[in-house]
């Protein structure tokens, strides 16, 4: 069953201007008013998009609910999907971790980051019947994604262009003025075009805490090979360091230290070592850490160790420790074997 996070239809619900008891939606989602907003619960995405279309009837100005949902939404808001996005170098970063981490916010949607002469277009791909929920759906996803552009970037954020498959609303010049580009409705693509200057600023945005941990957790593992320049070390370092952007390729190791690929293979066989147990070692050490020593949620520490989703973070730290990360974090602190 397709499911989307309850953070999107408590957003339409915040941006909704209409006469509608929202406890009825809020019900039929499973919903309540009362706790606060997990991104992490999912829900059945045909409920989502029923809701939305709901919504939008009944709205004083439907056809701009997703742009003011859209608007609303800020990096904090969609936990580890927020802190891999605010967390990247530049927004072309942003962009190819929202590829990776899709996965957290839903199952009916992905994005893709596609390298064209003219900018890069940020592809949103939704399979399923082009009906009111869905068009409405794209549009607030990809209002949201221009709002946590112009969060994180030090540049004026202006698409080239935006693209939506579905046909034009009756009234188009709010998406306009809304993206400040040409927007472009029966398209062959939902996606927004952007150009390369605008992507290859840095980002403003970085996460204190995210930095001062890894700040005190690299200064730590380096302080334990004082003197030791192995490349098993500084392999582990620099993996360690680069895990929140995925698991570097031994190729991106071998530039780093300055050798072939071959080369260090070879070194790593020569110590009876390979890449594999050295990047599990890494991740397994900073998810130990992070778990003890942060109160970051178990998604927002899959992402920093370097998956894609929680689900997969469980199993591996479960093979790795014998118990799940949640009961590793209550247990009182032991080193690493």
């Amino acid at each position: 069953m397709g499911q989307v996070t309850s953070l999107f239809l408590m957003k339409v619900l915040d941006a909704f201007d209409g006469c509608i008891d929202n406890k009825d939606v809020l019900d039929t989602a499973g919903l309540t008013s009362e706790k606060p907003v997990d991104p992490s619960y999912m829900i059945p995405s045909a409920v989502y998009y029923a809701a939305f279309a709901k919504l939008a009837k009944a709205d004083k100005h439907g056809w701009t609910l997703p742009l003011r949902t859209g608007a609303s939404m800020r990096c904090a808001d969609y936990g580890a999907f927020g802190l891999a996005w605010k967390s990247a170098n530049n927004l072309l970063g942003s962009f190819e971790r929202a590829e990776r981490y899709a996965r957290v916010l839903t199952n009916v949607a992905s994005y893709q980051v596609e390298i064209t002469p003219r900018g890069a277009f940020m592809h949103l791909h939704r399979d399923g019947e082009r009906h009111l929920g869905m068009r409405l759906s794209n549009e607030a996803t990809l209002a949201s994604i221009h709002t946590i552009s112009r969060e994180v970037t030090t540049e004026s954020f202006i698409p080239v262009e935006v693209h939506f498959k579905h046909p034009a609303p009756a009234l188009i010049t709010d998406h306009q003025a809304y993206f400040g580009c040409p927007v472009f409705f029966n398209s062959d693509r939902d996606a927004l075009l952007v150009a390369f200057d605008t992507l290859e600023a840095p980002n403003v945005l970085g996460d204190d805490s995210l930095s001062a941990f890894f700040d005190t957790h690299l200064e730590a593992e380096l302080s334990k090979y004082a003197g030791d320049s192995s490349v098993e070390q500084r392999i582990k370092i620099y993996v360690s360091r680069n895990l929140s952007e995925g698991i570097p390729t031994i190729s991106a190791v071998a530039d780093h230290l300055c050798m072939s690929s071959r080369t260090l293979q070879r070194r790593l066989k020569d110590s009876g070592l390979t890449y594999q147990r050295l990047v599990d070692e890494s991740r397994r050490r900073l998810a130990e850490n992070l778990l003890h020593q942060t109160n970051y949620s178990l998604n927002e520490i899959a992402f920093m160790a370097g998956f894609s989703d929680q689900s997969a973070f469980t199993r591996a730290f479960k093979r790795w420790a014998g118990q799940t990360p949640r009961s590793f974090r209550i247990s009182p602190k032991l080193p690493s074997p």
